[in-house]
């Protein structure tokens, strides 16, 4: 593509930075709190006191990496209003602190804007296509950079997901280019930014290992081991280990590694969040409640002798089932690598390349937030953004891209639940999914829809699920007796949506590993 045709980019971005903009004073959620206090902990306090402070609740529980980028903003920060920087300045809101905060998050989402662009740069286009709407680097743009979950969760209820992400999809654009270095270091530098994407990193360390580190492969695409190079091993090795070193390094040194680690992986905190995430956990709990009340109504439990855990409630907990065993991490962790396990065989086996590595990456963070331990629901986010990617240029992953992204951004609903941003969330979200069915719908063959008659049938199930949760529900009685009701019923509805995609996701990797077969 000529170099003018991407005219188009820096409008489309520019008009996505500006609607951020809008939301500068729309609500915040605890997690505004959370980085104004590690703002103000990274700048007032010594390093060697970061990961000891507990004044507020929201303890630093980031990698040392994303605590050094904490330390750059608050740096920048003390001139908008030094009192956010003051650690005992708990739940601290002035107008230029909420200014500060929400500038920093669309400025640093310049790295995102740029991974975008290059993501863009690896698809292939149709031959002949003249219409700029219908070409899928334009369609790829506006799925990234428009992502309704990624607007909602970075620019109202706030978050960097935005910087985060851009780190992800420069290192998937880098081995789509087939620079497998430069993407190893992105991805390494992502990981001591923030430890959940070692929900991908089975996907990277064995692509990598297949495909940089053996240099050719024998006729039925099987390993052949004389062509292993030990110094290619040595070189990730050493990108992967400088990196950690660098930012890990000094809180070894000060002995604080344990330390550190008990707040990167609190696993006392419970199998589920206090929303639970729409994963099989949530389908689960729900099922060990009912049966735990058919047994009470039917006289074979005591309900006394029951666990009276909440459900919904609270910060973050311990869940005890009353009729299922009760999950433990080893469990999750278990059921989350047999989960993934089928994917990372597939680019073993046959790595077909860097768009094998990208639905491998993709199965690996589906199957980890339908089987992780403490799953938070924006973690859905993971696999949404790099399966765009796949949906534009396959008519099979368009279909579960738009069943995942659908079902997976309702999931997001709850994290807006003030009024005055429903009218935001609703909007904002039909728009997304209209552009999403209409765009991919035309840019694969038109007429023929991408989804089955149930899976669309489903998604109208949402609507329902939407009215009653968001408007039927306030009104009515029921509110002060079961206020738990939407977040339970909004987490099992979209729970099987999300069960759904990725079973679909691995009947379409099984359905390409057999195509050489039928040749």
């Amino acid at each position: 593509m000529a170099a003018d045709s991407w005219s188009w980019f820096p409008a489309l971005a520019l008009g996505v930075s500006l609607l951020k903009c809008l939301f500068i004073g729309a609500y915040h959620s605890t997690d505004f709190e959370v980085h104004r206090n590690w703002l103000a902990i990274t700048h007032s306090l010594p390093v060697s006191r970061w990961y000891h402070e507990n004044t507020s609740e929201w303890t630093l529980d980031y990698p040392p990496l994303f605590a050094w980028f904490e330390f750059g903003l608050s740096h920048v920060a003390q001139h908008f209003d030094r009192n956010m920087l003051v650690v005992e300045n708990l739940n601290y809101t002035s107008p230029s602190t909420v200014l500060f905060q929400r500038l920093s998050v669309i400025f640093t989402d310049v790295v995102f804007i740029y991974a975008v662009r290059e993501c863009c740069r690896c698809v292939k286009e149709q031959k002949g296509s003249r219409d700029l709407l219908n070409r899928p680097s334009f369609i790829l743009a506006v799925l990234l950079l428009w992502n309704f979950g990624l607007l909602i969760v970075d620019h109202i209820h706030f978050q960097y997901n935005g910087f985060l992400f851009g780190f992800l999809l420069l290192s998937v654009a880098k081995h789509l280019k087939s620079q497998h270095l430069q993407g190893a270091l992105l991805f390494s530098i992502l990981l001591n930014l923030k430890h959940i994407y070692l929900y991908v990193g089975p996907a990277y360390g064995i692509y990598l290992l297949r495909s940089y580190c053996f240099t050719q492969n024998n006729k039925d695409g099987s390993v052949r081991w004389s062509s292993f190079s030990l110094l290619r091993l040595l070189t990730l090795g050493s990108i992967v280990v400088s990196v950690c070193v660098l930012s890990i390094g000094p809180f070894i040194a000060m002995g604080q590694l344990p330390q550190v680690l008990s707040r990167l992986f609190p696993f006392k905190r419970g199998l589920c969040h206090a929303y639970w995430a729409p994963n099989i956990w949530a389908l689960y709990n729900v099922l060990d409640k009912v049966l735990a009340m058919l047994g009470v109504r039917l006289k074979l439990l005591n309900e006394a002798e029951l666990p009276r855990a909440s459900m919904t409630g609270g910060l973050v907990q311990e869940f005890e089932h009353s009729v299922l065993p009760s999950i433990s991490p080893p469990i999750t962790f278990i059921c989350t690598l047999l989960s993934i396990l089928p994917a990372v065989a597939s680019i073993w086996r046959r790595p077909r390349g860097a768009r094998g590595f990208l639905r491998c990456l993709v199965l690996c963070a589906l199957g980890s937030f339908m089987f992780g331990w403490h799953v938070h629901e924006k973690a859905i986010l993971i696999p949404v953004l790099p399966l765009s990617i796949l949906a534009v240029e396959s008519r099979e992953d368009a279909g579960i891209f738009l069943l995942l992204t659908t079902t997976g951004h309702y999931s997001l609903f709850p994290l807006l639940f003030t009024p005055a941003e429903l009218p935001i969330k609703v909007v904002l979200m039909l728009i997304f999914t209209i552009y999403s069915f209409t765009a991919l719908r035309k840019l694969h063959s038109g007429q023929l829809s991408l989804l089955h008659r149930l899976e669309v049938i489903y998604l109208l199930g949402l609507v329902a699920v939407a009215i009653a949760c968001e408007i039927v529900f306030p009104l009515s009685p029921w509110q002060q007796r079961f206020p738990f009701l939407p977040l339970l019923t909004t987490s099992v509805y979209c729970s099987v949506g999300v069960c759904y995609s990725f079973l679909r996701l691995y009947v379409s990797l099984l359905r390409e590993q057999e195509k050489p077969k039928q040749l």
